[in-house]
């Protein structure tokens, strides 16, 4: 047995199901040794960082690693926008990344780099494996490592000598680690928070967005009256009818320091505190007003489900609450193909348990409101900004759930950072449709040269905003990849072929050509 075959069997014994691989020469005895070890689903993606998105949205959706395998420092640096988006989603994930043999290293050979330097940024846990019998052990370190704190990235660089030299079998998984839990003293204050008679608000994300987490917010507040916000863009949200509706903190910093500014008191429960995009002048980077009274209840690291239950209980609140009975899902739009009626149409198509992965920048805004009426479905948003993340992570999630429909709803300016996912999803058969926003823009672009005070921008500026001279035609480009498309221009027409698409099985790409 050689170092590779008892790091996948390690992987394999540690739970690893899915490797999402784009291999190069450092790394083909781990290729062999899938092979030979079976019981990993090794899947191809034609780009890197399709792989680390696609390994992202598992992550979120399985609530365990997926592993990849990537070529170098240059595969890594190809994926690193991806590992970034899944850091900030705390996903669990392990890359696993080939390196020179460690003797020639030293020959400063083409593919020479410093992939400890690139991986240090987004990993949570890092290490170079030194020997061939030591693969196992640290592979098995790294599962351990991801799947803490409610998951990490975690990547461990291979030298090809230490692929290829014998070792002696697989190493045993190590203990799982629970999430901390919350000290009474901050359920006490928070309690204490909420009884006051001044208005109030809870601000969830991370765990505290799951079923159980919400539930237990539709109990406090059913007692204290509290508002329910969650992330502007949250790694995970369960919604349906029988959950409680949220208020989605808007992205520009004015408007989310507006809709907090009614509440006096706002409790934090599993994210950390509010914070602008971007720095603007004359704009303060934390978004809750000056003056309120903040406690957190649980950090991202935390039992945010249980606190809050625990924060419930502490404050009598009532059991047994649900959602307001007239949530209902919104009616077909017609008319326009406009950003609104394209949301509206989702929500009212989307079939019960889908998972809406949204990518679609400021074509998706009106979705997050039109869907809270939907069946009962959960909903992924680009956690870092890093775009180019929906393809490839509605990939991951199709992957981890087979039996469930996913809705990849995206922008046309990311979407072509990441296109090569439709390859994916094609010679795997995943159950995808994908929605281009073709705007012919990057939108959000243009908005901020607005807001910089900009109000006509001059030839170079619209160059470099917008997206044609030529026209991107996602029909073609989709069946380059091997996904069935069609193009829509009207919202009848989008009603029908979204219809028509979450009707069948297998990848679908709908191109809708926004007014």
């Amino acid at each position: 047995m050689n170092g590779a075959e008892s790091l996948i069997l390690t992987a394999r014994a540690c739970g690893i199901e899915v490797c999402f691989a784009n291999p190069g020469t450092t790394e083909m005895p781990l290729v062999t040794a899938l092979d030979r070890v079976g019981g990993i689903r090794a899947i191809l993606a034609l780009f890197e960082g399709v792989c680390t998105g696609a390994a992202d949205g598992y992550g979120r959706m399985a609530d365990r690693p997926a592993m990849t395998l990537l070529h170098l420092g240059p595969g890594f640096a190809n994926g690193i926008a991806n590992l970034h988006n899944a850091r900030r989603a705390r996903s669990p994930l392990v890359n696993v990344v080939g390196d020179h043999a460690t003797w020639h290293r030293g020959a400063d050979a083409p593919l020479t780099s410093d992939i400890v330097g690139l991986a240090k940024p987004v990993s949570a846990w890092l290490r170079t494996v030194s020997a061939p019998e030591s693969a196992a052990s640290d592979m098995a370190a790294a599962v351990g490592a991801a799947g803490r704190a409610l998951g990490r990235v975690a990547t461990l660089i291979v030298p090809a000598d230490c692929q290829w030299g014998a070792a002696k079998g697989a190493a045993a998984p190590e203990p799982s680690i629970e999430p901390m839990p919350v000290e009474p003293q901050a359920v006490a204050q928070a309690a204490a928070l909420l009884r006051a008679a001044e208005p109030c608000a809870l601000f969830l994300g991370g765990q505290a967005l799951r079923a159980r987490g919400l539930r237990a917010a539709a109990r406090i507040a059913a007692q204290c009256a509290c508002a329910l916000f969650c992330e502007t863009f949250p790694a995970r949200v369960e919604r349906g009818p029988d959950l409680p509706r949220l208020i989605r903190l808007p992205y520009f910093p004015e408007q989310a320091t507006e809709a907090l500014s009614p509440y006096q008191s706002i409790v934090i429960a599993g994210a950390p505190a509010p914070v602008a995009f971007f720095g603007y002048p004359n704009t303060p980077s934390y978004m809750i007003p000056q003056g309120r009274d903040v406690a957190v209840l649980a950090h991202p690291e935390q039992d945010a489900p249980a606190a809050l239950e625990a924060l419930a209980d502490a404050l009598a609140a009532p059991t047994g609450v649900t959602a307001a009975p007239d949530l209902e899902r919104p009616d077909l739009p017609r008319g326009a193909l406009t950003a609104a009626a394209a949301g509206q149409a989702i929500a009212a198509l989307a079939p019960d348990d889908a998972i809406i992965v949204d990518e679609a920048a400021t074509s998706g805004l009106p979705f997050f409101v039109n869907a809270s009426g939907a069946f009962r479905h959960t909903y992924l948003a680009l956690t870092g900004g890093a775009i180019g993340q929906g393809l490839p992570c509605a990939t991951g999630a199709a992957v981890a759930c087979p039996e469930r429909k996913v809705i990849s709803f995206q922008a046309d300016g990311g979407a072509m950072y990441t296109l090569q996912a439709l390859w994916t999803q094609a010679r795997e058969s995943l159950n995808v449709t994908t929605l281009i926003c073709n705007n012919r823009s990057y939108r959000i672009l243009q908005i901020e040269l607005w807001r910089a005070g900009v109000k006509e921008p001059g030839p170079r500026a619209l160059a470099l905003t917008e997206l044609d001279r030529p026209g991107l035609e996602w029909v073609q480009l989709a069946r380059g990849m091997g996904v069935p498309g069609v193009r829509v221009e009207s919202a009848e027409a989008l009603v029908k072929a979204l219809k028509r698409a979450l009707a069948d099985r297998g990848p679908r790409l709908i191109e809708m050509m926004m007014q």
